[in-house]
């Protein structure tokens, strides 16, 4: 049995398959899935797990080079905002675009990693970085 890392074993699988500027989103539930994109659906309830529970996870386990977030979500979900700067703290590029764009961009995605999360725009699409 793993003792670090994801225990999620298809999340710890996608992370160890992504390369330099692969992508993966983590998402709330109500984000539409593109045809053709995996989805590793987390959400047992509205709210658990949390957008924020879920990132936190994932990036504890993954080199993130660059962030996109919806430009709306900076009006209405300033808690996902907070969380977008503490990226950028961290030392990851953040892009903003429009939520239409950003659903387009979730098709080139790995997988979409769905949680229970039902605030708005509480979505995001992290790239690869590399650790060395």
């Amino acid at each position: 049995m793993k003792k670090l890392g994801h225990l999620n074993r298809d999340i710890a699988r996608i992370l160890a398959g992504m390369g330099h500027t692969d992508s993966i989103v983590i998402a709330d539930c109500g984000l539409p899935i593109p045809p053709g994109v995996e989805c590793i659906d987390l959400s047992i309830a509205l709210g658990t797990p949390s957008f924020a529970d879920t990132l936190a996870s994932v990036l504890a386990d993954f080199q993130c080079e660059r962030a996109v977030f919806a430009e709306e979500c900076r009006q209405h979900n300033p808690a996902v905002q907070q969380l977008a700067e503490r990226l950028a703290g961290a030392g990851a590029t953040l892009d903003w675009v429009s939520h239409e764009s950003f659903k387009q961009r979730c098709a080139a995605a790995r997988a979409v990693i769905r949680t229970g999360e039902c605030t708005p725009y509480a979505n995001v699409i992290l790239h690869s970085g590399v650790i060395f």
